[in-house]
């Protein structure tokens, strides 16, 4: 198949925004996919390279420069062995050797496929064609229900690998997906909340838990033997021996656990998420500082899947087996005045919030299931835009991408990190158009501007960051809305910003 023709697909998936639509695109050309193309097929189309590391970044992608190929004629299979080469390309020299290998690729793309490739190689797309669509996409291809691609996804913890697979072999295939110790399992994820308080209306009755700001830790162990992994499915076990020990001393000798691992101060409240995320030291290495694990879900034990119990079992398995010191902190409620006393508390103590779970909802690995619902405090800061960054994709021909800024002690402006969300079409049309007014320079895809126009930015937290000039940086930033009212000068301070910095400097 030629990359032209998922190239269009692509455009198509990111030009509609019925979910409908996009998953019949997708089924139609997995579908017409060879068996050799289709893993390529599917994970092109899921928005990421078939392989992983490839070891080049922003800069490589965007410094290399071809003359585009005048028609279309470059396949996925010569695509794909391409990026095969720059995977396997490492030591001295590997670095331009990589862009070389690249310039070549680019070199035989047409203007199009350029821009879908850099999207491709920085995992960068945006075309909504992300894992969730793909499984059900892959489910009309085969005329079966989503739920069994999504279950033997979950269990291999590989959507790619079963999606290739099925379309091959057909929906038989599915069957032989099953748990297995030491495959993890993709985790189980949360939908936003208002309130605890109104997760509890909804749902009449739940688990509310403390939300955690740390890694996200799945642990597996089968007689001696204990391996842990990451949110995405990382190996992390060398770097956590402390999870290890304790995963050794429970008096079970198979078993999986979901969990948090955390560094927490002397006092009993959590330190800022990039030190516990320091102490994640690669393969071999020892972590700098001691860490603390919480679990809150039991997938396996002693022989007896549980991911499809309720809840309220598998927690009564996981008080069998892990101590209540080990466990995330919790209370089971149907009261909602109760479960916005535990968020306060939870939020007082320095925890991220809470999540509130359905005692009688199963395991929904890979997916953020109605049953558990997050809540977080919501921050918000006036930041100057200082730059805009033209979108690709279904944003192309857009100004994008924001450069978020705070008002610095010498009247200049201190750059905190950059963020595409929030923004509708409408807003999306009335900024290209501001922003190009008041443009100072260019540099490449990047549109720097007078620092005149503000925005009340949303963000989760701050955190410390030797990326940009501040020294900090905002944690899941989303735009709100423009704030005409207030001018530059009036701007949140960079002092304001590390006001939110947990630890020494806790607000």
């Amino acid at each position: 198949m030629l990359l032209e023709d998922l190239v269009k697909v692509s455009e198509s998936v990111a030009a509609t925004s019925a979910r409908s639509e996009k998953i019949t695109l997708l089924a139609g050309i997995l579908s017409r996919l060879d068996p050799v193309e289709t893993e390529i097929g599917v994970s092109y189309l899921s928005g990421r390279p078939r392989q992983s590391p490839l070891g080049v970044g922003y800069a490589t992608v965007y410094r290399v420069e071809a003359a585009p190929a005048p028609s279309a004629g470059l396949e996925i299979l010569e695509v794909d062995q391409s990026l095969e080469m720059v995977a396997k390309t490492s030591g001295p020299g590997s670095k331009s050797l990589k862009e070389g290998l690249i310039a070549d690729l680019m070199g035989k793309a047409t203007l199009r496929e350029q821009e879908f490739l850099r999207g491709l190689l920085l995992r960068n797309l945006r075309q909504g064609a992300l894992e969730g669509l793909m499984a059900e996409a892959v489910a009309e291809a085969l005329s079966i229900e989503p739920d069994r691609v999504r279950r033997a996804a979950m269990l291999e913890g590989d959507l790619t690998a079963v999606a290739a697979r099925a379309l091959i072999q057909g929906e038989e295939s599915l069957a032989r997906s099953v748990l297995e110790i030491f495959t993890p399992v993709q985790p189980m994820l949360a939908k936003t909340a208002e309130s605890a308080g109104a997760a509890i209306v909804e749902l009449g009755e739940g688990f509310v838990e403390w939300k955690l700001d740390g890694a996200r830790i799945q642990v597996h162990r089968k007689g001696d033997h204990v391996a842990i992994y990451t949110r995405n499915l990382r190996d992390v076990t060398a770097s956590l021996p402390e999870v290890v020990e304790l995963a050794l001393d429970l008096v079970a000798r198979a078993f999986i656990v979901d969990g948090e691992s955390l560094l927490m101060a002397p006092g009993g409240s959590p330190e800022a998420f990039q030190d516990s995320m320091s102490r994640f030291g690669s393969a071999g290495e020892a972590p700098s500082g001691p860490l603390s694990a919480f679990f809150f879900d039991c997938l396996h034990l002693e022989g007896r899947d549980l991911i499809d119990l309720p809840l309220r079992e598998r927690r009564e398995a996981l008080e069998s087996l892990v101590p209540i010191e080990a466990r995330v902190d919790s209370i089971l409620t149907s009261e909602p005045y109760e479960a916005d006393r535990f968020f306060d508390e939870a939020v007082a103590t320095g925890f991220e919030g809470v999540v509130v779970k359905d005692p009688g909802e199963s395991y929904q690995a890979g997916r953020r299931g109605s049953g558990w619902r997050k809540v977080k405090p919501t921050h918000t800061l006036d930041l100057v835009i200082l730059a805009a960054e033209w979108g690709s994709g279904r944003r192309r021909g857009w100004l994008s991408n924001l450069h978020l800024g705070a008002r610095s002690p010498d009247g200049g402006f201190v750059m905190l990190g950059k963020t595409f969300k929030g923004l509708t079409d409408e807003m999306l049309e009335w900024q290209t158009s501001r922003f190009l007014e008041i443009e100072e320079s260019r540099d490449g895809h990047i549109v720097y501007l007078e620092p005149q126009v503000v925005y009340e930015i949303a963000f989760d937290g701050v955190q410390r960051s030797t990326r940009y000039p501040g020294g900090v940086a905002l944690r899941f930033a989303r735009v709100k809305g423009y704030r005409d009212d207030k001018p530059a000068e009036e701007a949140d301070t960079i002092d304001t910003v590390r006001s939110f910095l947990r630890g020494p400097q806790t607000r």
